[in-house]
């Protein structure tokens, strides 16, 4: 586009051409500009020559304003910074100018480059560097913006309003490009300009929402991400901060590496030496595991471990009908069932991850699929939580109350009170004290009866109605110290050869998918809380193959559990602002440590049944937030979704409660808590196949399974945006490659990224 267009360059025009000044007093007869698929910018330009185009936009109209104040004012600029070659130009004023679309008075979409004229400009502008940041542009869009308000400028006609919004762009901080916004910001109208100054008013009440000033930075996406980390995914703090984080975040999970073992054990007839020997292995593999992810899975700083997840189908097998009536190696029995089912499903989810398959699953898997199936994993327990707990009060519910204090009054208050460690372990072991002190001071002391006694040997009344109390509350029932060896090792098939069978291999199929959908939210979430990119598809499934081959681990060792990432962990790095890798394998070196020495699993194997079910009340609950938090990244006001994660949330625990009425035999015979997991053998389905009818009614009976179906079928059948859904937005494979941050956060070590090149 021509750079002058004032009344004395046309008429010198006319002149030269020889023609007459009478032919302009009619408008020239415009031809239309017929766009063609083979677009040339310069066409733009050679069709604003024939028809004498001028563009408002372009500094014209405002030079021409601005000579006549300077005459008026006697003021003669006679230097300009010429931003092309960098000096300044004392005859020719130069200014760079985006060439402006003649039909719709927008910036070219040519994204080769912009092209840019020297365009006459009456006042100097001042070298815009990148050194000069913010207040340099922000100086001459405030300059531009105040001439065109005292010119009035009109827009430019045909233009819609609503083509004029331009949604200033983001960087990965959520800071904006203020240099875009510095060419954008001449072409809206002072109506979008008072829109835009009431925009960045905006945003400034909603920093002020946050501490520290400035908001919190968005995530990919937009979503809102953490902001005060004390340490990141690569910092290296020091060996001693290292150990001390590294051990906050193994105490803040100990619910589920030590709880779930002194819950299940006993209920598959193991003994306390038993028991210990469980936790001493559950440790192992829980610093084997987590050490292997952290260098070969996502590489993330999550911890490995026991779930949650796989409880419930623990609880199926041990209470089926051919279990139930066991007497001799009842628990060697069920714990060699456990290992093959574990086995057969780890293989399962290893093809899943590693050959691919996951990262095609992955559009499938929203927050609104996620989020009722994780709640659904907490509510499950509520029938044994307190029913537990409950068999000893005076210590159940001040633990309740101790660890409701200290997560919820004492960080969120103006009082000191936040323990260093986490505070459940630190209520644990205030209440344990207690409960000793209960035990010592002969509280649960009663005429003729002894607690190593067992129920069933009891032939007095008055004694049996104590039995439940004084092995609920007592602190000296268990004799795991005294059986328990200073040093064990524990190793592969210590518990015997693994059974196969196909009716628990199928469960724990499902159980392991249920738990790579759960890793799927968790591996999302935990990259915005450690200020990191989400991982590509590619990483996700590496990190799920992973996770079959660490339950595979597990089923080897016999931990009656498979593994997976914590969903707790989460919450821990969230509340600690801890994510350094090192701290969380320097806690995993630890925890093997930990796992040679017998009586250490011993004293965890002590802990009062009460005790441990009242830390798991709590324990599930956070479960079932953390999964309704999920929900966050998706539109929660809209009535899609919540009626998507309200119909998965009842039928997933209706349909179970459906199953679960048909054994009226399991009733009389097992405890009420243990009901609602017995109904694998007397279920309403009935094929012919006696191992089909186990595996689909135990499946049917499970409250995470039929969350998950339904969840999973209505969201990707039901319509709705992107954006409604809060679809996972996970980085691609080119910016793996061009992101450094992204390649040292989730590549593999340069040794073994040589060896596996080809995959």
């Amino acid at each position: 586009m021509e750079a002058g267009s004032s009344s004395a360059t046309l008429e010198n025009g006319r002149r030269q051409k020889g023609i007459d000044k009478n032919q302009y007093s009619m408008p020239p007869k415009l031809e239309p500009f017929v766009p063609r698929k083979d677009h040339n910018p310069r066409e733009l330009r050679s069709w604003a020559k024939r028809t004498g185009f001028v563009s408002n936009f372009s500094g014209e109209v405002l030079s021409t304003v601005n000579e006549r104040k300077r005459e008026q004012s006697g003021r003669d600029d006679t230097s300009e910074f010429d931003l092309e070659s960098g000096e300044i130009d004392s005859k020719e004023k130069t200014y760079p100018k985006v060439e402006i679309d003649p039909i719709f008075g927008r910036p070219g979409a040519n994204n080769r480059g912009i092209e840019i004229e020297p365009v006459s400009r009456p006042r100097p502008v001042r070298p815009i560097l990148e050194d000069d940041g913010e207040s340099s542009l922000r100086e001459v869009m405030g300059r531009n913006e105040n001439e065109r308000r005292r010119i009035g400028a009109a827009p430019v006609f045909g233009i819609n309003e609503n083509e004029r919004k331009v949604q200033p762009k983001t960087n990965v901080n959520g800071n904006r490009n203020l240099q875009e916004e510095a060419l954008v910001s001449p072409m809206l109208s002072p109506g979008m300009e008072q829109k835009k100054d009431e925009g960045i008013e905006k945003r400034e009440r909603e920093a002020d929402i946050y501490p520290g000033g400035g908001g919190e930075p968005a995530g990919p996406g937009g979503w809102r991400i953490s902001q005060r980390m004390k340490c990141g995914i690569r910092d290296n703090p020091g060996y001693v901060p290292l150990i001390y984080y590294g051990i906050q975040h193994y105490l803040s999970l100990a619910g589920s590496l030590i709880f779930i073992p002194v819950i299940v054990v006993p209920a598959m007839g193991g003994t306390d030496k038993d028991t210990a020997t469980v936790i001493s292995t559950m440790l192992l593999v829980s610093g084997i595991t987590t050490i292997l992810h952290s260098y070969f899975g996502t590489r993330l700083p999550l911890v490995q471990g026991s779930s949650f997840v796989f409880l419930a189908p623990v609880l199926l097998i041990l209470n089926s009908q051919e279990y139930r009536n066991l007497s001799e190696h009842k628990f060697r029995h069920i714990m060699r069932e456990l290992q093959g089912a574990i086995i057969v499903g780890s293989i399962f989810q290893c093809s899943l991850g590693f050959s691919g398959f996951m990262s095609l699953f992955l559009r499938f898997v929203n927050p609104v699929v996620v989020s009722p199936t994780v709640a659904a994993i907490g509510l499950a327990f509520f029938s044994y939580g307190f029913p537990q707990a409950g068999g000893c009060v005076e210590i159940s519910i001040p633990l309740i109350l101790l660890v409701l204090i200290f997560t919820l009054v004492c960080q969120f208050s103006s009082f000191s009170c936040k323990p260093g460690l986490d505070s459940v372990p630190l209520s644990v072991i205030l209440i344990w004290a207690y409960a000793f002190f209960l035990t010592a001071g002969g509280a649960y002391n009663y005429k003729g009866c002894s607690s190593a006694v067992p129920t069933s040997n009891i032939l007095v009344d008055s004694c049996r109605r104590h039995a439940y109390t004084m092995k609920h509350c007592r602190t000296d029932v268990s004799n795991a110290w005294r059986t328990a060896a200073w040093v064990r090792v524990p190793y592969p098939f210590q518990w015997g050869i693994p059974v196969f069978h196909f009716r628990t291999s199928l469960i724990m199929i499902i159980v392991l998918l249920i738990a790579s959908v759960d890793s799927i939210g968790t591996y999302h979430f935990s990259a915005l809380q450690v200020h990191s990119k989400p991982p590509t598809p590619g990483i996700v499934s590496r990190g799920v193959g992973m996770e079959g081959f660490c339950s595979l681990l597990a089923g080897l060792w016999g931990t009656g559990t498979g593994s997976t990432t914590l969903t707790e962990n989460v919450h821990t790095i969230n509340v600690t602002k801890v994510a350094s890798r090192r701290a969380v394998q320097l806690g995993a070196i630890l925890l093997i440590f930990f796992s040679f020495i017998g009586k250490v699993g011993a004293i965890l194997a002590s802990i009062p049944q009460a005790l441990a079910a009242s830390v798991l009340c709590f324990v599930w609950a956070l479960v079932v937030a953390l999964g309704l938090s999920t929900l966050q990244y998706s539109q929660t006001a809209s009535f899609r979704n919540i009626t998507i994660v309200g119909v998965s949330l009842f039928l997933g625990l209706s349909i179970p409660a459906y199953v679960q009425q048909y054994q009226p035999k399991s009733s009389l015979i097992l405890p009420s808590y243990f009901v609602p997991y017995a109904a694998a053998s007397d279920g309403p389905v009935n094929t012919g196949s006696k191992d089909l009818d186990f595996a689909l009614n135990g499946l049917l009976s499970m409250n995470m399974v039929v969350t998950l179906l339904l969840a999973f079928v209505l969201d990707n059948t039901v319509p709705g945006s992107r954006q409604e859904r809060g679809v996972y937005i996970w980085s691609s494979a080119e910016d793996l490659t061009t992101d450094p941050s992204i390649r040292a956060d989730y590549s593999l070590p340069a040794r073994v990224a040589h060896c596996f090149r080809w995959a």
